[in-house]
């Protein structure tokens, strides 16, 4: 991931309302591409601009080429609020983020955890992410939909990884139950991206807990309740893979001796 500044130079009469909605506009249909990454940009006023910090997956991230329609329209919305076409100065590297996969995917995998802050998609040979942007949405012109199902997923896993949990196992159950409604939206982009993309797109279902940890190593898949156990864990995470069902998952948490 790198750093890197977006500048908005006031090139005809404006007021801070119209300049602040269209670059949210902008913005925000950077974010739902995966152009940028997180949710949040800070932008400050400098003289005769606007300056906004933003993580980007990689430093082509804003080229024209890998912008949706819905940013193209909102880039010509900034025209009309008297704001110049945005300028982008990449920084560097951003030294706490997760570097973007550099090999092409032969697979991928649905994937995100609450601390991440990068495209919920992996390469299935390194579990890089790879940049939303390079690829074909599951649903309409952009990856609004998917992002949303990240937003939620984090949530969750935010709530339940903490000692004194509010919704008790509410938000655990959403995350490791497979006909849960989110992980059920989870698989469904899974399938849409991987017909989209002509890439097998497998979906990791989360385990936390387990009510026998003697029989959770030998637990069958739950899509379609084969043996699905690895003889070795894939990347160090996943004890359990069904090419049928494309699942991937782990032995429980607690289960696991250290």
């Amino acid at each position: 991931m790198y750093l890197a500044e977006l500048k908005f130079k006031v090139i005809a009469d404006t007021s801070f309302s119209r300049a602040e909605a269209a670059i949210r506009a902008f913005s925000e249909a950077l974010i739902f591409n995966g152009n940028i990454l997180g949710r949040e940009l800070p932008t400050a006023w400098q003289q005769d601009r606007f300056s906004s910090r933003l993580v980007i997956p990689a430093p082509d991230a804003l080229q024209r080429a890998h912008l949706s329609s819905r940013a193209q329209q909102a880039e010509q919305q900034l025209m009309a609020a008297g704001l110049g076409y945005p300028q982008l100065q990449v920084l560097g590297m951003d030294i706490m983020s997760q570097h973007s996969s550099n090999s092409a995917a032969e697979a991928l995998v649905l994937f995100t955890t609450f601390n991440d802050n990068c495209s919920p998609l992996r390469n299935l040979a390194d579990l890089a992410p790879v940049p939303l942007y390079q690829l074909k949405p599951a649903k309409g012109g952009d990856h609004e939909s998917l992002i949303r199902w990240q937003i939620q997923f984090q949530a969750l896993d935010e709530v339940q990884q903490q000692q004194s949990r509010v919704l008790k196992k509410t938000a655990e159950n959403s995350l490791q139950q497979y006909h849960s409604a989110l992980n059920q939206q989870g698989r469904q982009l899974a399938g849409n991206l991987s017909r989209g993309n002509g890439l097998p797109v497998y979906y990791a279902l989360y385990s936390g807990s387990s009510k026998n940890c003697a029989a959770e190593a030998t637990k069958p898949c739950p899509g379609c309740g084969d043996n699905w156990r690895r003889a070795q864990p894939l990347l160090a995470i996943f004890d359990f893979k069904c090419d049928n069902c494309r699942l991937l998952s782990n032995i429980a948490w607690e289960c696991q001796t250290p």
